[in-house]
C-alpha cells in the first residue's frame, strides 16, 4: 500500500470551559519556563478527563491516501470543523500528531481576506495570497475565477457595492481554484442560489477527479455520497465509523434517527390532528423492518382528530439521504378521511416498488386541508433485501434506485442506400 499523504494519530483537542480570572495577565519568560514541566505532565495525563474541560476531539486516528476524496460527517458539535482547523494549522492539537505530505489549501470560510473598500480585482489577489496562492498563480487563474463567479462587469467595483450573492460567488471562486495537493472543504456548498450550488458541486467533482486529495465536510449527505468514495463519522469528538461512504452515511442516519425502527408509539398531541402511533408491517399485520424488493409494504397509523374538518393523509418513501422517491396521498386515491373528531386507525398498502437493496425511510403526514397545519411522523426505517428470483446477480445499491427489466430486441441493419425514416415535424414548428 502506498504511503498516506495525510496521517492522524490519537488526535485530540481540549478546550477549558472555565478559566481562573485571578491568574489572568501577562507572564514573564521565567514564569513560562517554570510552567513547562506542568504543561508536559498535563499533556501526558490528558487521557483523564478533567472537570471543566471540553474535548472537541478525542483519540481520532485515520489515514488518507493520495488522490482520495474523504467525506467527514456528523452532527453539529461532533468535531468536524475542529478537525479541519487542526489540519489547516489554524489551531494546535492538545494530544496526538498530524503528518501532512504536500501543500494544504483550506476552503473553510467563503470570502476569507476580502475587504469591502477594495475592488473585486484587488480582493482576488488579496484573498488568494491569504489562502496561500502566489501572485503568478492568481494571475494565471484570474480569468477563470472571474468567469466562474460571473462578476465580469463589476470586477473593478468596490466589493461593498456587491450583493451577498456576488460576494459569496467571488469568494468561493477564489478558494475553489487553489492549486494544492490537499484541499480541506468545510460546508461551503450551501452558498448562493440553486444554480450556483450545482456549479459548486460540479467544481468539487472536477477537483476530486483531478487526482487531488480532498477532505470534504458537509451536511449534504447526497453530495458526500456522490463525491466521496470513503467517509468517516465523528460523534462527540470520537471517530465512530470509517468505511465506504454509503455504509457510513447509513450508520450516521441510524444514529440520528433515534426512532428509526419500524414502529413508533406514544407521539404527543400537536395541532388539530396528530398521529399517535405508526408501524410498518406485512399483509398479516406483523411489524417488520426487512422486506423483499418484490413485497408490498403496509403502513398502519393511529390518528386523533380533535375538531371537525377535512383532512388528508399522505405517505412518502425516501432515500437514505431523505430525498423522496414516492409520494401517495389519500385524496389522489379517492379515500375520504372522517370529518368528525375521534380516534381512528388507517392502513396504507404500498405496492412493490422494486427498490434496490438498502435502507429507506417512510414518512407520514396528517394535514388539515383548510389551515394547512400538518403533523408528521418521519424516519420509520425499513431495510429492502434482494429477491434473487427477480435477478440472480447481486444488485449493488449504487447502481440505481428502481430495478426494472426493459424489453430487448435486435433490429435488422438497413442497407446503406436506404435512409432511416424520420418522424414528421409538427405543423406548428416546421423544420427549416
Amino acid at each position: 500500500m502506498a504511503s498516506p499523504i495525510l496521517r492522524c494519530r490519537d488526535l485530540g483537542k481540549c478546550y477549558p470551559l472555565r478559566q481562573n480570572r485571578a491568574k489572568r495577565g501577562y507572564r514573564t519568560l521565567r514564569e513560562d519556563l517554570l510552567r513547562i514541566p506542568a504543561r508536559l505532565w498535563a499533556a501526558t495525563v490528558a487521557g483523564e478527563r478533567k472537570s471543566g474541560d471540553f474535548w472537541a476531539l478525542r483519540d481520532v486516528s485515520f489515514d488518507v491516501a493520495a488522490g482520495e476524496v474523504l467525506g467527514v460527517i456528523g452532527r453539529n458539535g461532533a468535531g468536524k470543523s475542529t478537525l479541519l482547523k487542526i489540519l489547516s494549522r489554524i489551531t494546535a492539537p492538545t494530544t496526538g500528531s498530524v503528518d501532512l505530505y504536500g501543500r494544504v489549501g483550506s476552503l473553510l470560510e467563503v470570502g476569507t481576506g476580502f475587504h469591502p473598500e477594495l475592488s473585486g480585482r484587488e480582493n482576488i489577489f488579496l484573498s488568494g495570497a491569504m489562502l496561500g496562492m502566489r501572485r503568478h498563480e492568481v494571475r494565471a487563474r484570474f480569468d477563470e475565477i472571474v468567469a466562474f463567479a460571473e462578476v465580469e462587469k463589476f470586477i473593478d467595483t468596490p466589493c461593498k457595492h456587491y450583493s451577498s450573492g456576488m460576494y459569496t460567488r467571488l469568494g468561493f471562486a477564489v478558494a475553489a481554484h487553489l492549486d494544492t495537493a490537499i484541499l480541506l472543504v468545510d460546508e461551503v456548498l450551501a452558498v448562493g442560489d440553486a444554480n450556483f450550488q450545482q456549479r459548486c458541486l460540479g467544481k468539487m467533482a472536477a477537483v476530486a477527479k483531478g487526482g487531488r486529495t480532498v477532505l470534504f465536510v458537509s451536511h449534504n449527505l447526497g453530495a458526500v455520497g456522490s463525491l466521496c468514495s470513503r467517509a468517516i463519522l465523528l460523534d462527540e469528538g470520537g471517530l465512530k465509523q470509517d468505511g465506504p461512504s454509503r455504509e457510513v452515511i447509513e450508520g450516521y442516519l441510524a444514529r440520528v434517527a433515534q426512532t428509526s425502527g419500524a414502529e413508533i408509539e406514544g407521539l404527543s398531541a400537536a395541532g388539530p390532528a396528530w398521529v399517535r402511533a405508526a408501524r410498518v408491517c406485512d399483509d398479516a399485520g406483523l411489524v417488520r423492518r426487512v422486506f423483499s424488493m418484490t413485497e408490498p409494504m403496509r403502513v398502519e397509523c393511529d390518528v386523533t382528530l380533535s375538531r371537525p374538518g377535512s383532512y388528508t393523509l399522505s405517505l412518502q418513501v425516501k432515500e437514505f439521504d431523505f430525498n423522496p422517491i414516492v409520494h401517495c396521498t389519500s385524496g389522489d386515491a379517492g379515500f375520504i378521511l372522517p370529518e368528525g373528531p375521534g380516534d381512528y386507525r388507517f392502513a396504507i398498502t404500498v405496492p412493490p416498488l422494486q427498490l434496490y437493496p438498502g435502507r429507506y425511510w417512510v414518512r407520514l403526514a396528517l394535514t388539515e386541508t383548510v389551515s394547512g397545519v400538518q403533523h408528521e411522523v418521519d424516519r420509520l426505517g425499513v431495510q429492502i433485501e434482494q429477491d434473487f428470483s427477480l435477478c440472480a446477480r447481486p444488485l449493488p445499491r449504487q447502481a440505481g434506485l428502481l430495478y426494472r427489466t426493459a424489453s430487448w430486441m435486435q433490429l435488422p441493419v438497413p442497407p446503406a442506400s436506404v435512409s432511416v425514416p424520420v418522424a414528421a415535424s409538427s405543423p406548428s414548428s416546421p423544420l427549416s
